[in-house]
């Protein structure tokens, strides 16, 4: 039985892991037009701010591609626009620009930040002795 506390994950997507209005007006103009064929075959392409809404659903959960819900486009596609964005710095670009709007908000202080805790020691090998004693 689920509890009547839980929050579906649409919700969830809905609330904490889409960019806001404020936010897409921020990165919208990074985003490069898509080239059109001279043919002018093909599939539409898939809207850009659906695909960077299902790029950082999959940087916000660490899920592999595959588990990309169905709120978002195909996760072929959003991988395949990533690394195209990742290719041409369009990524770089938009994450950049939205720490500096936050930052000009007052929202975030970059002058210390970390992106994980974690520290691993680096072990000597047997025999070797320490240095600077």
């Amino acid at each position: 039985m689920i509890e009547s506390d839980r929050v579906g994950i649409s919700n969830v997507i809905k609330q904490d892991m889409q960019l806001t209005d404020e936010q897409w007006s921020v990165v919208q103009p990074l985003i490069p037009k898509p080239k059109v064929r001279k043919d002018r075959k093909g599939r539409p392409r898939v809207e850009a701010r659906s695909v960077l809404d299902g790029m950082l659903w999959i940087l916000w959960t660490g899920a592999p591609w595959k588990a990309l819900p169905s709120e978002y486009p195909p996760y072929q596609t959003c991988h395949r626009r990533m690394q195209e964005w990742v290719a041409e710095r369009v990524f770089w670009k938009m994450l950049k620009a939205l720490a500096e709007d936050l930052r000009q908000r007052g929202k975030i202080d970059l002058t210390e930040a970390f992106i994980d805790g974690t520290h691993a020691g680096a072990k000597r090998p047997r025999g070797t002795p320490k240095t600077g004693q």
